[in-house]
């Protein structure tokens, strides 16, 4: 993820804070600290092994990133996701990035065509998901980050470039969450991006684009769809719970 909490001439209490802030905003992504939990200052100090102070100033910082809400008096929790956060990041994303991608096809140069060639490569050879329970392989997340980025790279606009980076770092949870999906098994994300690719190499904006938005499009798609089936589990949960309530009734005397 395309984010950092240093800052110039930080001393080493601020260092700490910011390893423990990137610590737990990678939790957050993960689903490890889920969203809306409490983020109790004395039991992450625990969790995470660390003073007080620097966790305060680590989730504080959080709190500017928009990962993490303070609460009046209470406070602070993970802020938590929703289908209208979704639909909001992924149209903000797929025009802020369409923009900066067709600058950077309009006016990047062979070395950043072989910039592309090499991030794409370095993605497509790394497994998607690890482990089991399968989950996404942290290799791959560096390197899916590093491809998109890289394809921004050519973009003569700075702001475009930065406000890619807060989306895309935004989307991150969402990605991972698109994961627990029946139908993300089927996606053939290598493909997307060797699509992608194509169309840049081909200078072909217009493709390139629109490939970009799907590419985005797909992804929220999926955590929809898992949205969907967990909530009609849920439901079916509820009514069997009910059915068998009626049915305990009926022959207790």
């Amino acid at each position: 993820m395309d984010i950092t909490f240093d800052s110039p001439g930080s001393t080493s209490a601020r260092t700490m804070a910011s390893m423990l802030a990137e610590t737990i905003l990678q939790d957050i992504v993960t689903g490890a600290l889920p969203p809306g939990s409490k983020l109790k200052i004395r039991e992450l100090a625990e969790r995470y092994q660390a003073g007080v102070i620097p966790l305060r100033e680590a989730v504080s910082r959080l709190a500017m990133s928009g990962f993490v809400e303070a609460e009046d008096q209470r406070g602070f929790r993970v802020t938590p996701i929703s289908r209208a956060d979704l639909e909001d990041i992924t149209a903000v994303r797929q025009r802020i990035e369409s923009d900066a991608l067709r600058d950077a096809i309009e006016s990047g140069n062979l070395e950043w065509e072989g910039a592309v060639l090499a991030a794409f490569h370095l993605v497509n050879s790394l497994p998607t998901v690890i482990g089991d329970p399968p989950r996404m392989n942290p290799e791959w997340e560096r390197a899916h980050d590093n491809f998109h980025a890289t394809l921004l790279a050519g973009c003569r606009s700075k702001w475009l470039k930065h406000f890619a980076a807060t989306l895309r770092t935004q989307s991150a949870r969402y990605r991972h969450q698109s994961l627990r999906s029946q139908d993300a098994a089927t996606r053939d994300i290598r493909k997307e991006h060797e699509d992608i690719v194509k169309a840049v190499l081909a200078r072909d904006a217009h493709l390139a684009c629109e490939l970009l938005r799907r590419h985005f499009a797909t992804t929220t798609q999926l955590v929809l769809e898992d949205e969907a089936q967990s909530a009609s589990s849920r439901k079916a949960a509820r009514t069997s719970g009910r059915s068998d309530s009626q049915n305990i009734g009926n022959v207790v005397p």
